[in-house]
C-alpha cells in the first residue's frame, strides 16, 4: 500500500532535483499535470508546493511561459543578495578578483556549532578579494558545504567568483545576515591595507536550501564602504 503523497513530499522532490542540478537554474520546469502524473497525486497537490517554493523564491512562475527555476531567487520580502561586482561597477569603479587561499577540511567547532553540522562534514574554504579600481573593497572568508554543494570542489576559483558562481548555481531557501564593527587582525590588515585593531565593516550570511546549510560567508570592507538600503 502506497501513502498518499502530500505536497511537502512534492515540495521536497522538487528541491531534491533542484540541489542535484537534475532541473538546474533557469530550466523550464514540466507543467503541473505532468508532475501529478509522474508523483502519483492531484495536480491541486503539485499546484501548493509550486505556490510555496514561488513564495520562497525558488522558482518564477509566470502565465503563458511557464515555470522557471531561479537563476538568483529574490524572496518575497525583496531579499536579494548583491553581487559585489555589480555593486563595484555601478559606482564606475573597475572591479578585480583575485583568489587568496582553498582548503578542503572538515568544519571546524565553531562552524559545526553554528549550522548544526555533524562531525567530520566536509567542507570548502575560500579566502577572496574583491577590489575597485585596484584599492581594497572587500575581503571575503567563505565556507561552502560540500555535502550540499559537492560540484564546488571541481570548480577552478582563481577564474570564478564564489559570490556570483552560488547565485547561478543553486538557489536558496532561507537566509541569515548579521552586520558588525570588528577590529582587523594583522592578516586582514595586510589585505585591506588598515592597521591592526582598526574597526572594519562586517557582513555575514548564511544561506540554506531546504534546511540543508549551503554557505557562509563573512565578508569585510575597506576604508569608506557605505551600505544603502531602500525599501
Amino acid at each position: 500500500m502506497h501513502l498518499k503523497k502530500t505536497y511537502r513530499d512534492v515540495k521536497e522532490e522538487i528541491l531534491r532535483r533542484i540541489r542535484d542540478d537534475i532541473w538546474p537554474p533557469g530550466m523550464l520546469l514540466p507543467g503541473e499535470i505532468e508532475i501529478a502524473a509522474e508523483m502519483g497525486c492531484a495536480r491541486a497537490t503539485v499546484n501548493r508546493a509550486m505556490r510555496e517554493l514561488a513564495e520562497e523564491g525558488v522558482i518564477d512562475r509566470r502565465r503563458k511561459a511557464g515555470t522557471r527555476v531561479n537563476i538568483a531567487p529574490k524572496r518575497q520580502v525583496k531579499f536579494q543578495i548583491p553581487i559585489v561586482r555589480v555593486d563595484i561597477e555601478a559606482t564606475g569603479a573597475e572591479y578585480r578578483y583575485a583568489l587568496a587561499s582553498r582548503e578542503r577540511v572538515d568544519a571546524p567547532d565553531w562552524l559545526r556549532a553554528r549550522l548544526a553540522l555533524a562531525p567530520g562534514t566536509r567542507m570548502l574554504h575560500l579566502e577572496c578579494m574583491h577590489y575597485a579600481d585596484g584599492q581594497p573593497y572587500q575581503f571575503e572568508d567563505r565556507w561552502i558545504s560540500l555535502a550540499t554543494v559537492p560540484s564546488a570542489a571541481d570548480v577552478d576559483w582563481s577564474v570564478e567568483n564564489p559570490n556570483e558562481w552560488l547565485l547561478k548555481t543553486l538557489p536558496f531557501t532561507d537566509a541569515e545576515i548579521r552586520f558588525s564593527a570588528t577590529a582587523a587582525d594583522e592578516k586582514l590588515g595586510r589585505f585591506l591595507l588598515v592597521s591592526a585593531g582598526a574597526p572594519v565593516f562586517t557582513a555575514e550570511r548564511t544561506t540554506w536550501l531546504a534546511e540543508k546549510p549551503v554557505t557562509l560567508a563573512r565578508l569585510f570592507f575597506g576604508a569608506g564602504y557605505q551600505m544603502v538600503a531602500r525599501y
